[in-house]
């Protein structure tokens, strides 16, 4: 070999030595062995790979690996809202009130970056690589950026954000009126700050670590019937996609059908909220009909299994979607409704409660695999992540297998989904290492625990 082509080999990475791999596709597709060459970012070759001069070798022996993670619907702001009290055995309709409308006129600058590093440490050491964080909390009365506060965290961690930018251009009412008001904005408003964030930070490359979509906060009494259209059209435009909550508890239903007379899902087909570019949270409680509407239309739902159960909203028909050849993806939702927000335990949840509606065989290790990979980054709009194949961006986790939790364990791939807990040695984004022996490079966690602590003190 000459001088020139060992050059071309001297940033290889070369994982090696994993007991399998899950690709995050489907069928037979699911499950390669080898090894995986890394080059440039990307998966050059999988299978018996050959040493050549100046290759790094990640060894991967007694583990597996996966795609990087994707979480398609968060709220980072409340990793600093975990386990409030007077709100831990309320429903949703309750626990809005005494969780994000009690506390989000506290959140200060100090309380959201905290809030960030708590979230994207927990995603990354989980194996995630990439999360949508639906933000809402934008007011005139902050001084400071909270999307620059997000991005920028985000960007020295080293995961890849979405920011779905919420809001309301209507105030909902509650249980009581003794609450600061949320922040509502006119349409106009709404419109141009989401411009003007699509702007400074939306890259719809395949590679991207930024995007923007346009988010309300609930569709069916955040805006008004004109003013969903208005959004649709306008994002459209922008060339982001949709996104919000939709059908999250029974109530959603009820207000839908006495104010509207049809079901959420009718409702927001009715207003161009549907589509390949929209996607919802939630999406607990839709009949056999919505179920169709949403597959014909390709329109998604990041499905969040430990959320809905913590606080009692029900199970999604996730598998169904699914099986009716719709769109379905993972979320670990927020903190303040999910106090474990990583996508393991997501993962294994999601597995779990399909089962306990659909039956023992609803939903397979590799569907769940699939939701939490391919299937969430192509939601937010990436066609070239969460693969291991030739060719695609090289976000891969290595996970370890080596807790009491996976001995005995006769398939080893299934351990990501059938464990129930995170054992991650290895996270790459586009190659590079951004978690290496299960820590985030240069990261100082302790500080990170004791600045939580006095925020949370703070919050009061």
């Amino acid at each position: 070999m000459t001088e020139i082509d060992t050059a071309l080999y001297r940033h290889d990475l070369v994982i090696r030595n994993a007991s399998g791999i899950l690709t995050g596709l489907r069928g037979e597709a699911a499950r390669r062995s080898g090894d995986i060459r890394v080059r440039d970012g990307r998966i050059v070759a999988i299978g018996d790979i050959a040493p050549l001069p100046g290759d790094e070798v990640l060894d991967a022996r007694g583990g597996i690996v996966t795609p990087g993670f994707v979480s398609v619907h968060h709220h980072l702001f409340q990793s600093v809202l975990k386990a409030v009290p007077s709100a831990i055995n309320a429903r949703l309709e309750t626990w809005l009130r005494l969780v994000p409308v009690h506390y989000w006129h506290k959140i200060d600058e100090e309380a959201l970056q905290v809030a960030a590093e708590i979230g994207i440490a927990e995603l990354l050491l989980s194996g995630c690589t990439l999360v949508n964080d639906h933000h809402y909390l934008f007011s005139d009365r902050y001084g400071y950026d909270p999307a620059a506060v997000l991005f920028d965290t985000a960007e020295r961690l080293g995961i890849r954000l979405a920011l779905s930018r919420g809001g309301t251009t209507r105030d909902r009412s509650y249980d009581t009126d003794d609450v600061v008001p949320m922040p509502v904005e006119t349409l106009d408003v709404m419109l141009a700050r989401v411009q003007d964030l699509t702007t400074r930070y939306h890259d719809a490359g395949p590679d991207s670590s930024r995007k923007i979509l346009l988010a309300p906060n609930t569709p069916t009494w955040g805006a008004t019937p004109e003013e969903l259209k208005a959004m649709a059209a306008a994002a459209r435009q922008m060339g982001i996609g949709l996104h919000s909550h939709l059908s999250e508890t029974d109530h959603y239903v009820s207000w839908c059908r006495e104010v509207h007379d049809c079901r959420p899902v009718e409702f927001v087909a009715r207003h161009d909220w549907v589509g390949p570019d929209v996607f919802f949270a939630h999406l607990v409680h839709v009949d056999q009909d919505e179920i169709a509407v949403l597959a014909a239309t390709g329109t998604g739902m990041a499905h969040c299994p430990q959320s809905n159960c913590r606080l009692g909203s029900g199970i999604a028909p996730a598998a169904a979607l699914d099986r009716a050849g719709g769109r379905v993806a993972m979320g670990v939702d927020g903190a303040a409704s999910n106090e474990a927000c990583d996508m393991a335990s997501e993962m294994h949840a999601g597995w779990m409660v399909q089962r306990a509606v659909g039956g023992a065989d609803a939903a397979s290790v590799e569907d769940v695999v699939r939701w939490s990979t391919t299937a969430g980054a192509a939601m937010l709009g990436y066609e070239e992540l969460g693969v291991v194949a030739e060719g695609r961006i090289a976000d891969l986790v290595v996970h370890g297998l080596d807790d009491p939790r996976h001995a005995g364990l006769h398939d080893p791939l299934a351990a990501p989904v059938v464990s129930g807990g995170s054992s991650v040695r290895h996270v790459l984004k586009a190659g590079r290492p951004v978690v290496t022996d299960g820590v985030i490079p240069g990261f100082d966690m302790p500080r990170l625990i004791a600045r939580a602590r006095e925020v949370v003190a703070r919050l009061g």
